[in-house]
């Protein structure tokens, strides 16, 4: 019975996770109200009955999929920055890996939250409050590395880490809206990593590392 129980949650586990990556892919390309149970029923061949005893409503998939895209996002932008000691490293790899997250496609359309923010961003409710969360603790946390980085003597003690992160997120924001519309979709993310690499060498002391100069040729 106990095999059988296990056997029977892991399947459950399984459609759940498959079910919410194909929903953060759709919405990242349509939004979240490109969502339905009945769509990701069909693409991934699973009864609907299946698909709605995971979510319920069409509400609790799309909060259940800024959860997954918050996990997806953590694992690519934020992880790997946190191995790195406190400093202004630590902040150049929180910049890169977000810059890389969208480049990359993690998602098929780009960054997950640019596009579901932009839908959401005047429509108050559980979704609304769910993405001014995740979006208030990536600029706490950009805001918070900076701080340190500053404290330890390798930003300028008069640095505006709040200003500084308002920056970064919007060099990111604009690259990633531009890669989706123009030709060449590389040359907006090397403008927005020239910028922020501009704006840290105006802020940066003269005898911090310096992790995002370019190599010598």
């Amino acid at each position: 019975m106990s095999t059988r129980t296990d056997g029977r949650v892991e399947r459950g586990d399984q459609t759940r996770r498959a079910v919410l990556r194909r929903a953060v892919d759709i919405a990242s390309v349509e939004g979240l109200d490109g969502l339905s149970l009945g769509r990701l029923s069909k693409e991934l061949q699973i009864s609907k009955s299946g698909v709605f005893a995971h979510f319920g409503s069409k509400e609790e998939l799309q909060l259940a999929a800024i959860r997954a895209a918050s996990r997806i996002y953590h694992d690519h932008v934020v992880r790997g920055a946190l191995e790195i000691p406190p400093g202004v490293g630590r902040l150049w790899r929180l910049c890169a890996d977000k810059l890389a997250y969208s480049r990359d496609r993690v998602f098929t359309g780009g960054c997950f939250f640019y596009t579901v923010t932009a839908e959401f961003e005047s429509r108050p409710g559980r979704v609304r409050d769910a993405l001014v969360t995740a979006q208030h603790e990536w600029r706490a946390l950009v805001v918070r590395t900076a701080e340190d980085a500053r404290q330890l003597g390798q930003l300028a003690d008069d640095t505006d880490t709040a200003l500084l992160t308002f920056e970064v997120h919007a060099f990111v924001d604009t690259a990633n809206g531009l890669s989706l519309l123009e030709d060449d979709p590389e040359r907006p993310y090397t403008l927005a990593a020239s910028a922020i690499r501009a704006r840290l060498d105006a802020l940066v002391t003269a005898d911090a590392p310096r992790p995002w100069a370019e190599p010598e040729s």
